[in-house]
């Protein structure tokens, strides 16, 4: 089968959409699939591999950048181009990951040259610009989304929470379909105790860590109300926007930067808590990574980590806003007794959450997706027929 999987954002900018986007493009091209991959530009000076994912062909078109996130650029423009760069690759099937402005492009392509289409919601703007204090920009993103989503085939969401959302928004057909999470990288085994020594803690400090953007969406300032409680040592590991002011709020926070690959999955493995205070999250990759790593967490119980998080079983949960209850929930995880129950119970409700398992599930919804585009098409072209010879009985003349 030929994919053709339009990336809202992409190398070298790490995110969730990417690191989903490259992780299904390698699994499907093990699977003897072909791939090529929609993305924007990389800006002035930006160091990327041509072809980032081995036996992937790599498109990549005009782009611009986004004001204090260095790395992140977007493609908006007419759908022309786009659709003539899926016409020249003819894919079986268009995957719009997040889409928003190319995969927005991507999606209306696909509609105009008869390709079937999944559209996979992962990023909710709405609530960023709620975040934001920018109540139009919601409802116009609502809007968006309801349009984009509601042209695609089928919409592939990654938690209840974005069902209901896109749901209420009216969009048809859309089934669950979450992220993988690579348990040999991210398993307790990779705990060296190097971290320790590198940000100077001592053996009775509970390090309690946060990895990710550093952006005001993220409510990572929450994390401040860890600060006073005697023995716990704050790590931040990510970088962003909100850096410098973060660095002044959670002034006695180890900050690491961005890491990646094995040095991170060490870093996590190495934590005694691992938080999640962000409460606009479709998903919670880093969530899902921690929890393979071994390391107990803690998160806000809305969105996507209420999916991933089972409260009480596999790591405590509290209600949006109440960072009392953050503060209890960490305290708690002192006894190392409840923390190793913890990290047990997460490493394995991670372990049958694999990119193998999960891409085995998305080719069924490409299959699927690929269904309701005939039947579509069937109910369209009957649909002509209907209205084509009600026209013809209308102009011919009746017998008298």
């Amino acid at each position: 089968m030929r994919i053709m999987i339009a990336a809202e954002s992409f190398l070298p900018h790490l995110s969730g959409v990417t690191t989903s986007v490259l992780r299904s493009a390698e699994q499907l091209i093990q699977r003897g699939h072909e791939v090529s991959i929609l993305a924007p530009e990389t800006g002035p000076g930006e160091q990327t591999p041509q072809h980032p994912v081995s036996g992937a062909v790599c498109l990549r078109v005009p782009s611009l950048p986004v004001a204090g996130y260095p790395g992140l650029r977007v493609a908006p423009g007419p759908v022309a181009p786009v659709r003539r760069l899926i016409a020249r690759h003819h894919p079986d099937i268009v995957h719009a990951s997040s889409p928003f402005l190319l995969g927005a492009r991507a999606v209306t392509a696909a509609r105009d040259l008869g390709i079937p289409c999944a559209a996979v919601y992962q990023t909710d703007v709405s609530a960023y610009a709620r975040r934001y204090r920018l109540p139009w920009l919601a409802r116009a993103a609502d809007r968006r989304l309801a349009a984009i989503h509601g042209q695609a085939d089928l919409t592939l969401t990654p938690s209840r929470a974005s069902e209901d959302y896109l749901r209420d928004l009216g969009v048809p057909r859309i089934l669950r379909w979450g992220r993988g999470v690579d348990t040999v990288l991210f398993r307790p085994e990779r705990a060296e105790g190097a971290l320790r020594a590198r940000i100077g803690a001592g053996p009775e400090e509970l390090l309690v860590g946060y990895v990710g953007r550093l952006a005001p969406e993220k409510q990572v300032e929450d994390l401040r109300v860890l600060q006073s409680l005697p023995g716990v040592r704050l790590v931040v590991v990510g970088d962003g926007p909100e850096r410098a002011r973060l660095e002044h709020t959670l002034h006695r926070a180890s900050f690491l930067g961005r890491l990646e690959g094995e040095e991170l999955a060490r870093t996590v493995a190495e934590l005694d808590v691992f938080t999640h205070p962000g409460e606009s999250e479709t998903f919670g990759q880093t969530l899902q990574e921690a929890m393979a790593a071994g390391t107990p967490v803690v998160a806000v119980g809305c969105g996507g980590p209420a999916d991933i998080v089972e409260h009480g079983r596999t790591g405590p949960l509290y209600p949006p806003g109440h960072l009392d209850r953050l503060r209890e929930h960490v305290q708690r995880l002192e006894d190392p007794g409840l923390r190793a129950q913890f990290a047990v119970a997460g490493r394995e409700a991670m372990t049958p959450r694999s990119w193998s398992a999960l891409t085995d599930r998305l080719l069924e919804h490409y299959a699927l997706a690929r269904q309701f585009h005939r039947a579509d098409g069937l109910r369209r072209w009957a649909a002509g027929r209907v209205q084509s010879s009600a026209g013809s009985r209308a102009s011919t003349p009746q017998a008298r």
